[in-house]
């Protein structure tokens, strides 16, 4: 299996998305090499940095599922750190 780290950087605007996103990360938890999370309170937002080690499919998959709820943004850095498995 190929597989590449990748870095997920997301803005949560809409605090009711949070369960959901929550529930996504933890079904690809075998993938997520480290998380973090940070309340911005004095602008009302949630911003959380991931670092995953996944195939090419799987961080697709869960960038494009964490980017259809409501008030979540996404955005993903992909590094030239490819291994196979």
């Amino acid at each position: 299996m190929e597989t590449r780290v990748a870095v997920m950087g997301i803005i949560v605007e809409d605090t009711s998305s949070v369960e959901a996103l929550n529930a996504l990360l933890h079904d690809y938890g075998k993938f997520i090499i480290g998380r973090m999370g940070l309340p911005y309170r004095e602008k009302n937002i949630n911003i959380v940095s991931i670092a995953i080690d996944a195939p090419q499919d799987e961080i697709s998959s869960l960038s494009g599922k964490i980017g259809k709820l409501r008030g979540v943004s996404v955005k993903t850095a992909y590094s030239n750190v490819i291994t196979n498995e």
